[in-house]
């Protein structure tokens, strides 16, 4: 049996970061090295050493940094995974542009992945919305996002995604976004020309679906050459 790929989770007493640690107990392909999150209470939980993020260089060795946290905890785990030459998978949304072109830099040395969500569902709307956009130049695009009321950013990162897509079409998006009660993800990419309409949707009802692309992604970006990869690109090789 090939050697488990070793996780860091970095976020781990966020949403994402608990189904993480909670699947990936129950793969043969991953173990988790070590947890991260923002305070400790006790230091080690299911067998797996706890660090607060004020610890975060003290971890020990790993191959995949998986890293759903927030905006000012990014910079951090990407310093880390650099100076130690490891790869890095991203879904934490909102970051700046300076975090983007670090990210971007980074792919210079190491493999990372950044990804607004893991769904292998949204990766394949992903897709069909670029090629929807370039057919139908000149039609209105609109990008409905629904989550739950805790979710701070907005567009969500998924829907700012798709919206690159359809730009790459050739299309020009536009956003509205909803929060209310406890919608995991729901989005809508609507095409629209003169008497007819075209309507593209996911709807997410188990957040669980994220964590498992984020496993997988991690699984298959280790031992990667240094670059910028996608989720689309290491699921389906062929499509790109």
């Amino acid at each position: 049996m090939p050697t488990p790929v070793r996780l860091l989770i970095h976020g781990a007493s966020g949403r994402m970061g608990r189904a993480l640690l909670r699947l990936a107990a129950q793969r043969d392909d991953v173990e988790v090295a070590a947890a991260v999150q923002r305070t400790v209470d006790q230091r080690v939980q299911d067998g797996i050493p706890v660090f607060a993020a004020s610890e975060l260089s003290g971890v020990p060795d790993f191959d995949v940094a998986i890293d759903f946290s927030l905006p000012g905890g990014f910079d951090p785990v990407l310093a880390l995974c650099q100076a130690r030459g490891r790869a890095l998978v991203s879904g934490t949304t909102g970051l700046s542009g300076p975090q983007r072109a670090a990210l971007d830099a980074a792919g210079t040395r190491i493999p990372v992945l950044w990804q607004a969500n893991f769904s292998v569902g949204v990766a394949v709307l992903d897709e069909l919305v670029e090629r929807a956009a370039a057919a139908l130049p000149g039609w209105d695009c609109d990008i409905v996002e629904s989550h739950h009321v805790h979710k701070r950013d907005a567009p969500s990162g998924t829907a700012l995604a798709l919206g690159e897509s359809a730009a790459r079409g050739g299309a020009r998006p536009r956003y509205a976004s909803l929060r209310a009660g406890d919608i995991v993800g729901e989005h809508l990419v609507q095409f629209t020309g003169t008497g007819e309409r075209i309507e593209l949707v996911h709807r997410a009802g188990d957040r669980d679906i994220f964590a498992q692309g984020a496993l997988v992604a991690a699984t298959r970006l280790a031992g990667c050459p240094p670059g910028r990869y996608g989720l689309r690109e290491l699921l389906f090789p062929a499509r790109d």
